[in-house]
C-alpha cells in the first residue's frame, strides 16, 4: 500500500467521503485529485468532518499554556506540528511536502537571488519573514530544544496547506489568522477557477463549479492572486493565471515631483498604481493625469466633475511610456537573474519566469494601447 492509500484508508476510517475523485501525482507539480468517472456540476466530491481538522481546538495544552495568548494561530499550528512525535498523524504527514519541496519558496532563497524579485514580491516577503520572524520568538522561548530549521518547516507547511476557517472563538483574530488544515482537500492544486469550497459546523464540503470527464484534474482556487502572491505564498507561479497584476510603482513614482506627490498623498493617490491584464488601475490614472494635464483638470477629474475623456489620449501615450519602462525593467531583471550562479537552479528558472510574466503582460497591454490611442 502507497503513502496515498494510506491517508485514504486513515482518513476515511477518520469520516472522510471522497466521491469519484482520487489522489495521483502530477509531473513537475507533486500530488493533485483527479476524477475518477464523469462528474456533474454541483456535485459534492469531498467531505471533511470537523472531527478531522486540526484546528486550534487540536492543539495540545501542554503547547498552549506555554505560549503566549497573542501568538498567532498560524504560530500555533506551526508548533503544534513540529514539537508532534506521535504517529497520530502519520498517515498525513507522509504525503506533506518535504523540506526540500519548499525550495520554490523565496523566504529560503540567497539574498541576492530575493533582491531581484518584483516590487510588490519583495514587500510581501518582507512581511513573510516578519510574521515568521516573531512566531519563531515566542515558540522558541518557550520551547528551547526544537530545531529552527524544523520549525520553519512546520510553517511553511500550515503557510502553504491550511483553508479559511472560522469559529466563534477565533472571530476576534484578523482574518487572516482564520484557519485549520483538513486532510485530502489539502492536495487539492490551485487553479484560478476552481471546485467551491464551503464550511459549517459540521466540517467542509467541495463541489464541482463544473462537468468533469474521468482523469481531469480537480482544483479549488485559493484566492484571487497576482502571480508575486502566488510566488511568495505558494512558491509556484502559473503561465495563465486571470488574476494576475504588476505594480507600476518602480516606473511611475520616479517621474513625479516633490509637489505633484503631495498633491495625490492629499487625495489618497500616492502608490499602488497596479496594471492588470486588461488595463492600468484608476489609481495609475488619476496619478498620470497629474503628470499631463493642469492641476485644475486633474482636479476636476479627481472629483468625478471631468469623465477625461479629452485628455484621454494624452494619457494614454503616458501610460505607453510606462509600461515601455517596466518592460525593459522585466528585461534588465532577467538578465540579472540569468547571470547569477545559483546553487539551485529551479529557483533562478522560477524568478526568470515570473518576469517573463510581467514582460508579456505589459507587451500586451502595449500593442492594445497602440491600437486604440485616438490620434
Amino acid at each position: 500500500m502507497n503513502t496515498h492509500e494510506e491517508l485514504l484508508t486513515w482518513a476515511t476510517e477518520k469520516g472522510v467521503k471522497l466521491h469519484g475523485i482520487q489522489p495521483k501525482r502530477m509531473p513537475g507539480r507533486g500530488i493533485g485529485l483527479i476524477a475518477t468517472r464523469s462528474l456533474k456540476p454541483d456535485e459534492v466530491i469531498l467531505d471533511v468532518p470537523t472531527a478531522c481538522l486540526r484546528s486550534i481546538d487540536t492543539v495540545r495544552p501542554s503547547i498552549i499554556r506555554h505560549l503566549p495568548k497573542s501568538i498567532t494561530i498560524h504560530g500555533l499550528l506551526a508548533a503544534d506540528l513540529a514539537l508532534d512525535t506521535s504517529s497520530k498523524y502519520a498517515a498525513w504527514n507522509a504525503v506533506c511536502p518535504t523540506p526540500e519541496d519548499f525550495n520554490t519558496m523565496p523566504l529560503v532563497w540567497p539574498r541576492d537571488l530575493q533582491m531581484l524579485l518584483p516590487k510588490a514580491a519583495r514587500t510581501l516577503l518582507s512581511n513573510q519573514e516578519a510574521k515568521l520572524k516573531k512566531d519563531w520568538a515566542m515558540v522558541s522561548a518557550a520551547f528551547p530544544q526544537l530545531d529552527e530549521d524544523r520549525y520553519r518547516y512546520a510553517w511553511l507547511l500550515v503557510n502553504t496547506r491550511t483553508f479559511y476557517y472560522v469559529t466563534p472563538k477565533l472571530k476576534k483574530r484578523s482574518t487572516d489568522d482564520h484557519m485549520c488544515l483538513q486532510p485530502v482537500a489539502d492536495l487539492f492544486n490551485h487553479g484560478d477557477v476552481g471546485c467551491n469550497v464551503a464550511f459549517d459546523h459540521h466540517g467542509f464540503t467541495i463541489k464541482t463549479m463544473r462537468e468533469h470527464a474521468e482523469g481531469d484534474e480537480l482544483k479549488i482556487c485559493y484566492g484571487s492572486h497576482s502571480g508575486d502572491f502566488l510566488l511568495v505564498e505558494y512558491g509556484f507561479v502559473m503561465d495563465k493565471n486571470k488574476w494576475d497584476e504588476v505594480l507600476l510603482d518602480d516606473v511611475l513614482l520616479p517621474k513625479l515631483d516633490a509637489r505633484q506627490k503631495d498633491k495625490l498623498e492629499e487625495a489618497g493617490y500616492l502608490g499602488k498604481y497596479v496594471l492588470d491584464r486588461e488595463t492600468v488601475c484608476y489609481r495609475t490614472q488619476a496619478a498620470v493625469r497629474l503628470l499631463c494635464c493642469g492641476f485644475r483638470e486633474w482636479r476636476r477629474f479627481i472629483d468625478g466633475i471631468d469623465d477625461g475623456e479629452r485628455s484621454q489620449p494624452k494619457v494614454d501615450r503616458a501610460v505607453l511610456g510606462l509600461l515601455g519602462d517596466l518592460k525593459q525593467d522585466a528585461e534588465k531583471s532577467i538578465s540579472e537573474v540569468e547571470a547569477l550562479t545559483i546553487e539551485d537552479q529551479q529557483q533562478q528558472e522560477m524568478l526568470i519566469r515570473r518576469w517573463k510574466h510581467i514582460k508579456d503582460l505589459a507587451d500586451a497591454n502595449i500593442t492594445w494601447l497602440r491600437g486604440n490611442i485616438s490620434p
